[in-house]
């Protein structure tokens, strides 16, 4: 297997990308791991330290910025390393890219580089949620597309159920709608003409979700369209910040608070990774004709891994092929 890492893409580039794609090719040498970059900003990262022979580097001279506009940037910076990544993956030179970068120019380089899969129209940007069970749920889309149609909402369960199927090995997901209600008849326009859509899938359809039920785990994996979506995502982002912004505030109050926060500690950070989304690796970005994974803008180098280890697990189970299969029915 070959991966291919922007190198350059995110908040703490490139040397949390280097840390981590050295982390991941140490760990794993049935991959090899391509940092695409600045060369001569990835070479000084690497001195001193026991590089991996499966990993290596493909120089790109630009960089997309986050306040890049995504079209007009993939267009014009052939040569980025998010692009470069791209045109590796749709010319087979690798078999997954992974990004932490503009969210916004990387799934523009899926749709107009890498190509979407034959059968859809709208690919999926599929993170996972954190849940009080620590199953998480697989929700899509939150972000790619602010509009959708109810076939569209099929789609995302089709490759939602399949994802879980094969990267978190659920024999049968349970596949909820994001709702107001969970009654049948609930919803707008949207979600009433995809919920009879959803019955006739050969998937697990639970019905329709409130978004209050959804860090419970009463579903594996949600589907919405990518306005909802996003708003439920940065709701629950908002919430977790505020929640521990008031817990910090009262263990700070007094001598006697902060000894409780001391002995509370461990277990406050505890509950902190559980609730961020950020700990569960990256986003794939479903429906295109390879595999494209979005890594969180701040990631650190255990994320970068830990994007490593999810890529793996959907190359070695054949996911793109599977989700192909089914949509187009070849």
């Amino acid at each position: 297997m070959r991966i291919a890492i922007d190198a350059m893409g995110g908040d703490n580039a490139p040397e949390v990308t280097v840390e981590g794609g050295l982390a991941a090719a140490a760990e794993w040498k049935d991959t090899e791991i391509v940092l695409v970059g600045d060369q001569s900003r990835i070479e000084p990262l690497l001195e001193g330290k026991q590089v991996p022979a499966n990993l290596t580097i493909r120089h790109a001279s630009e960089v997309i910025d986050a306040e890049d506009e995504p079209v007009r940037a993939v267009r014009r910076k052939k040569d980025s390393s998010m692009v470069v990544a791209g045109r590796m993956v749709k010319e087979q030179e690798a078999h997954a890219m992974i990004s932490a970068g503009n969210t916004g120019a990387l799934m523009t380089t899926g749709l107009l580089v890498v190509g979407r899969m034959e059968g859809i129209e709208r690919p999926a940007l599929a993170p996972m949620i954190p849940t009080l069970d620590d199953l998480g749920v697989l929700a899509l889309d939150l972000g790619a597309n602010m509009d959708a149609k109810p076939e569209h909402l099929a789609q995302y369960a089709q490759m939602g159920s399949l994802y879980r199927q094969k990267v978190h090995n659920i024999a049968e997901p349970r596949v909820g709608l994001l709702n107001v209600g969970t009654e049948a008849g609930k919803g707008n326009e949207l979600t009433k003409l995809a919920y009879p859509l959803l019955e006739q899938l050969p998937i697990r359809f639970v019905g329709n979700v409130e978004a209050r039920d959804v860090l419970t785990g009463n579903c594996d994996v949600l589907v919405c369209d990518g306005f909802a979506g996003n708003i439920l995502l940065k709701a629950m982002e908002g919430t977790a910040g505020a929640v521990f912004s008031l817990l910090k505030e009262q263990f700070t109050k007094s001598l006697k608070t902060k000894l409780a926060a001391a002995m509370l500690m461990p277990e406050l950070r505890g509950l902190k990774g559980k609730l961020d989304y950020t700990e569960h690796g990256g986003a794939p970005l479903l429906g295109l004709g390879g595999l494209v994974v979005k890594s969180h803008g701040s990631a650190d180098a255990n994320a970068v891994k830990n994007a490593v280890r999810q890529a793996r697990i959907a190359l070695q189970n054949r996911l793109v092929e599977s989700i192909s299969k089914e949509i187009s029915g070849k």
